[in-house]
């Protein structure tokens, strides 16, 4: 993660050293749904911290800050649409004051990762994902940390939508839940090393 890339300047508010985004769609018809894997692993991870994510409306996100030895960390759950998502950081980083965009951490699921495995990388493509495309597009670049949570591919490609969008069941759910724990683990990971630390742990499997 040797590149660092800033958001452009303007006013800025309470300065936080990192800030961790999970990606999810609002309302309960989207709960618990794989596509909400980013955003359920920031709220637990809110929740072991004692953090109380309350509703920031200029930010369009649920938000809360954890005291780190670092500095303050500041967690957020948009509460727009998927697709709209960038509506919610722009604001988000000038309230922090976040420039070092590889300090920008969003957590989303991700189709080309099987269940059960984690990655925390910087920059790179968006694969398909509507969430990092409306990231990248009012950032004007890929530039920012993404921790990639798999979720896996259904067997045929018209099934996409309904497998992101459903809530699944039985055995999945358990699985799903048990992968947004690992999440939650890999994020709290972040508040307690560097970076690059985190990187190599997480992507070794030893988050």
């Amino acid at each position: 993660m040797a590149l660092r890339r800033s958001v452009p300047a303007g006013r800025r508010g309470s300065a936080s050293t990192l800030v961790l985004v999970g990606l999810a769609n609002p309302g309960d018809e989207y709960a618990g749904s794989r596509h909400n894997v980013g955003g359920d692993a920031v709220r637990l991870l809110a929740e072991r911290r004692g953090a109380r994510l309350v509703l920031e409306r200029r930010q369009r996100a649920l938000t809360a800050t954890v005291a780190t030895p670092a500095g303050p960390v500041t967690l957020a759950v948009p509460i727009t649409y998927m697709n709209e998502s960038g509506a919610a950081v722009v604001p988000l980083l000038t309230r922090t004051s976040l420039e070092d965009l590889a300090r920008l951490v969003v957590a989303h699921d991700d189709l080309d990762l099987e269940p059960g495995r984690l990655q925390l990388k910087f920059g790179g493509g968006l694969a398909g994902h509507n969430g990092l495309r409306s990231i990248a597009g009012v950032l004007a670049t890929h530039d920012f940390t993404r921790l990639r949570i798999g979720i896996g591919r259904p067997a045929r490609k018209e099934q996409v939508t309904d497998y992101v969008l459903r809530r699944p069941s039985g055995a999945r759910r358990a699985q799903l839940a048990a992968d947004v724990q690992r999440a939650a683990d890999a994020l709290e990971l972040l508040l307690e090393t560097d970076l690059d630390a985190a990187q190599r742990q997480i992507n070794a499997g030893r988050d």
